[in-house]
């Protein structure tokens, strides 16, 4: 049982307590939590606002190039934070010819030209060599994907777009203003059968629709953390990104302190409580004792219900599922999920247990133990299983589990992120994959629907997913099935890393030059902020959430993302096809405006608002703009924001962005982030303009409220954009054009 309390709460010596009179000042108060001690220990400017300074940074090879070039670009000579690059998304080295691994060699290269981590493809998760080398306890990461989150390890990750790296990697600071913490407060223990991602799923459900800790910590504490083992933490904590929070602590206790140990970095730990007093702005309570074995529906991770409940209703359920999937769908194809109920049992196709989630040691131990007596078996149901690291690999081939699992028919496979975002194990069509995964996002399990292929992922944990192949494929919660299991106590080899991994941080080589394979380009160049802009609007989505996926697609992009180009003829391909011809248009025509020609249908509008075209064209950007209801959940991957801009973008508008990442991914590519209120109407259509008088000046001015005009067939509309609260340094990137041009022209702290 979950329930969410949106009131203040004080924990006071370990105690709740509500608020009330002789109190201390809840401001004040926030100050005595785990959050804002080591937020303020890597703040910089100890003012109102924070700017943070971390203590490293990751990126894997679907992000890391362009990071570099960026930062490159903008003057970086060296890493001066260790900064780890890990080959664990494209590592398949299949798609696109030599792309992968020509990313692969650029960063080796860029490594020993600038004193940077290597970790080779196929050595580890990039989350789980995190945890095992750079974790600390205090510390904080900074990472170019959304699932950073070490807090169970003592450690605040920060998932975010590239440009927040490139900023760090440049000396700058990572700014946001004091964020709200929500106490999180787990009692009892969770019952044979019930893993971390029961808990974490069932922490989806119940935060994610509404907003509850969007852009807010998450604090963990209470007397239920003490009995749960690491793995079982991490599995609930990097799975706190899914509730659209902005990152996780936790105590720490004994069996972090031994993590360090057995991982060889006992210097690592120290103990993190909160002060005796400390506030929170919202109080979460989780009973570890009530939790069920859960499975989260296509598409979303808080699509939650319990397998019981599943069995006992799979009709009514997969019929609102499957609807609610195929409105999201589009009409494109259709996805039917009614198929999967065969004799009362809803039937899977495949089971895949991955990644920085999955690919725990413990949990494909309890899988393996719930499979011991079984198999597979020889029909469509098969399993998949992917260690999170070398050492987790080596562990579980020393201890005989890999063995056990493969003798059942599972196979064991490289440590790999693939499956997670639509690369590997991608299913039939038709298929329904169950996985202890991160995300199941539609076309994560690799399906593509504009060629009329569909599958979908429904998340599980392992050790019910190991049930379920037991029963060939039939869904089963582990806590209805008999199984001995005694845990292996882990016993970590650092030696892959210590034979393969290359450590140049602080040993930058100025003399190695940069492997560029073809397919690596530099940015294009773009322009500054116009004194006006006029908008067409060339994707128009009222889905309630638009994904990161939506906006630019995983899987088979991934060899693309190197080279901004040919990747941004991928933008909105999934969910908005005409989105890329449509824009490509809007920028040849500005083309010919910064040429002296006026665009026929720029005159035309400029002339319905009165205005000379001869005298305002030339000092009024034509940019391409995408309108979405609430975009940007999901990914922290730049791309979704820089397609955009290389395709000619100039702004989104919506009632509301899905996450920080996504907004700031936005304004760092020169993206203008407009919000409207949701009470005013904003009713447009592909095709429509929108044009924004004076926007230079009032984003110098720091206005918060611009006046605009809608043209659409029904004549001028007025309305009012919102560019939100923006720092002295997000007016400057969003007026010179990009976080490039930026630095280019000067612009650092």
């Amino acid at each position: 049982m979950i329930t969410y309390h949106n009131e203040g709460t004080y924990l006071i010596n370990g105690s709740l307590q509500p608020a009330g009179p002789g109190l201390p000042n809840a401001d004040a108060a926030r100050e005595g939590t785990m959050a804002y001690k080591i937020m303020r220990a890597h703040d910089v400017s100890q003012g109102r606002s924070m700017r943070i300074r971390f203590d490293s940074m990751m990126s894997h090879d679907i992000t890391y190039v362009g990071i570099i070039q960026t930062a490159r670009a903008s003057g970086m000579k060296e890493f001066p934070i260790p900064y780890v690059l890990t080959n664990c998304h494209n590592s398949l080295c299949a798609v696109g010819g030599t792309i992968n691994e020509d990313d692969h060699m650029f960063g080796l290269s860029a490594a020993k030209k600038y004193g940077g981590i290597y970790v080779p493809a196929n050595m580890a998760v990039c989350h789980q060599f995190m945890r095992e080398r750079l974790a600390g306890c205090g510390r904080m990461i900074l990472g170019s994907d959304s699932h950073t989150r070490y807090g169970c390890f003592g450690t605040m990750g920060f998932g975010e777009g590239g440009g927040e790296l490139a900023k760090q990697l440049l000396n700058n600071t990572y700014d946001i203003e004091p964020p709200q913490v929500v106490l999180v407060w787990l009692e009892g223990s969770p019952k044979k059968g019930v893993g971390p991602h029961d808990v974490a799923i069932s922490l989806c459900a119940e935060l994610f629709r509404d907003g509850l800790v969007k852009n807010k910590i998450l604090e963990f504490a209470g007397p239920g953390i003490a009995d749960l083992p690491m793995d079982f933490r991490a599995g609930i904590d990097v799975m706190t990104t899914e509730t659209s929070c902005l990152s996780s602590i936790w105590v720490t206790d004994d069996r972090v302190k031994e993590f360090y140990r057995v991982i060889g970095r006992p210097e690592a730990f120290s103990e993190l409580s909160p002060e005796p007093v400390a506030w929170y702005d919202a109080l979460v309570r989780v009973d570890l004792s009530s939790q069920e074995c859960m499975i989260a529906l296509p598409f979303h991770p808080s699509n939650a219900v319990s397998i019981n409940e599943l069995r006992a209703n799979p009709e009514t359920i997969l019929k609102q599922t499957q609807d609610e999937c195929n409105k999201s769908l589009g009409g494109h194809v259709t996805l039917d999920l009614l198929s999967k109920i065969r004799n009362g049992e809803v039937y899977a196709d495949q089971g895949i247990i991955v990644g920085c989630a999955g690919g725990l040691y413990d949990n494909i131990s309890e899988a393996a133990a719930i499979i011991e007596d079984g198999s597979i078996g020889s029909d469509a149901f098969s399993l998949s299983v992917y260690p999170s690291s070398m050492p987790i690999s080596l562990a579980v081939t020393r201890d005989g589990i890999a063995v056990s699992l493969m003798k059942r028919g599972a196979l064991m496979k490289s440590c790999f992120c693939g499956p997670c975002f639509g690369a590997g194990d991608t299913p039939a069509s038709g298929a329904l994959s169950i996985r202890h995964a991160t995300r199941n996002f539609q076309n994560r399990e690799g399906s593509r629907p504009g060629d009329g292929q569909i599958a979908a992922v429904a998340l599980m944990d392992a050790r019910s997913i190991a049930a379920t192949a037991l029963n060939g494929g039939a869904i089963t919660a582990a806590s209805d099935i008999n199984y001995c299991f005694e845990q292996k106590e882990y016993v970590f080899d650092p030696s892959p890393y210590e034979s393969r991994v290359y450590d140049g941080f602080g040993k930058a080589d100025p003399s190695q030059e940069l492997i560029l394979g073809p397919n690596i380009t530099d940015w294009p160049r773009f322009s500054p902020l116009g004194e006006n802009i006029l908008l067409e609007l060339c994707a128009v989505i009222r889905d309630d959430v638009t994904t990161t996926d939506e906006l630019i697609p995983s899987g088979e992009t991934s060899s693309y993302r190197s080279n901004p180009i040919r990747l941004s003829d991928f933008a909105l391909s999934r969910r908005c096809p005409e989105y890329v011809p449509r824009s490509k248009l809007v920028r040849e025509q500005d083309s010919l405006r910064r040429s002296g020609e006026i665009p026929p249908k720029m005159r035309e509008v400029l002339s319905l608002l009165g205005k000379n075209p001869e005298d305002i064209a030339p000092i009024t950007d034509y940019a391409s703009c995408v309108f979405a209801v609430k975009p940007g959940d999901g990914s922290a991957r730049e791309q979704a924001a820089s397609c955009q801009k290389v395709l000619g973008g100039g702004a989104n508008i919506c009632y509301e962005f899905a996450t920080k990442r996504y907004r700031s991914n936005c304004i760092n590519w020169g993206i203008l982030p407009f919000t409207i209120n949701k009470e005013e109407p904003f009713i447009c259509a592909e095709g429509d303009m929108v044009f924004i008088p004076d926007v230079r000046k009032a984003i110098e001015s720091g206005k918060t409220d611009l006046p605009a005009f809608l043209i659409s067939v029904d004549g001028i509309s007025p309305v009012t954009l919102h560019p939100g609260a923006l720092t002295d340094n997000e007016r400057e990137i969003l007026l010179d054009g990009c976080l490039i041009n930026w630095y280019a022209r000067g612009g650092k702290k």
